[in-house]
């Protein structure tokens, strides 16, 4: 069995990591997440999109907002209709720059669309164009360093949580909070959730 020296730097990513995350929550602006849930009710199908781990969270809501009956479709699939005036489509990008992202942004704006973006750049390629701006913080720009008792060395954040991990986590975490904030508002049970969920399995 794997000792609690062993596994330091583990459990120092898991509490970095959550702490950055009750940050988040304390600073969120309560209109853009209000605009974003009124959003998601009101418009006729909603479309996910975003590129790498981004994309996989963009995914992960899909699911979620499928289970409580929603008309959604994740950008790029073959079986996602077209985008209509009426529609909400929603961007997933820590730097708000992806190239095929913020294009498709831009496509959806000119065709009508309502845009919300996830991102950590308000002042970015989509953020600019974005009816709704929800700023996740990524990784702070203040290192912080963790001494490995093990390993006799000292691990700053670049370590702790590499790349866009903190974006990508936090924004899970947010978007999963929002199906909380939907369940409430729409009075939604997790049974009729399960409901939807695959049985195919």
């Amino acid at each position: 069995m794997t000792g609690n020296k062993e596994c330091e730097a583990t459990i120092a990513s898991m509490n970095f990591i959550a702490d950055h995350i009750k940050k988040i929550a304390s600073k969120l602006d309560n209109g853009s997440v209000t605009a974003l849930v009124d959003g998601i009710t009101n418009s006729k199908k909603i479309f996910l999109m975003g590129a790498g781990r981004s994309g996989l969270v963009a995914k992960a809501f899909a699911m979620r907002l499928m289970h409580m009956g929603f008309a959604v479709h994740v950008v790029g699939e073959t079986t996602a209709p077209s985008v209509q005036a009426e529609d909400l489509v929603i961007a997933v990008s820590g730097s708000g720059e992806t190239t095929s992202i913020a294009n498709l942004g831009a496509t959806a704006k000119k065709i009508g669309s309502k845009l919300a973006t996830i991102t950590s750049n308000k002042d970015s390629s989509l953020g600019r164009i974005s009816d709704v701006v929800i700023v996740i913080p990524g990784r702070p720009r203040d290192d912080i360093e963790y001494e490995d008792y093990h390993e006799r060395r000292m691990i700053g954040y670049t370590q702790l949580a590499p790349l866009g991990t903190v974006f990508e986590i936090s924004s899970l975490v947010f978007l999963d909070a929002v199906i909380s904030e939907l369940m409430v508002k729409t009075g939604a049970s997790e049974a009729e959730l399960k409901k939807r969920h695959t049985v195919l399995e």
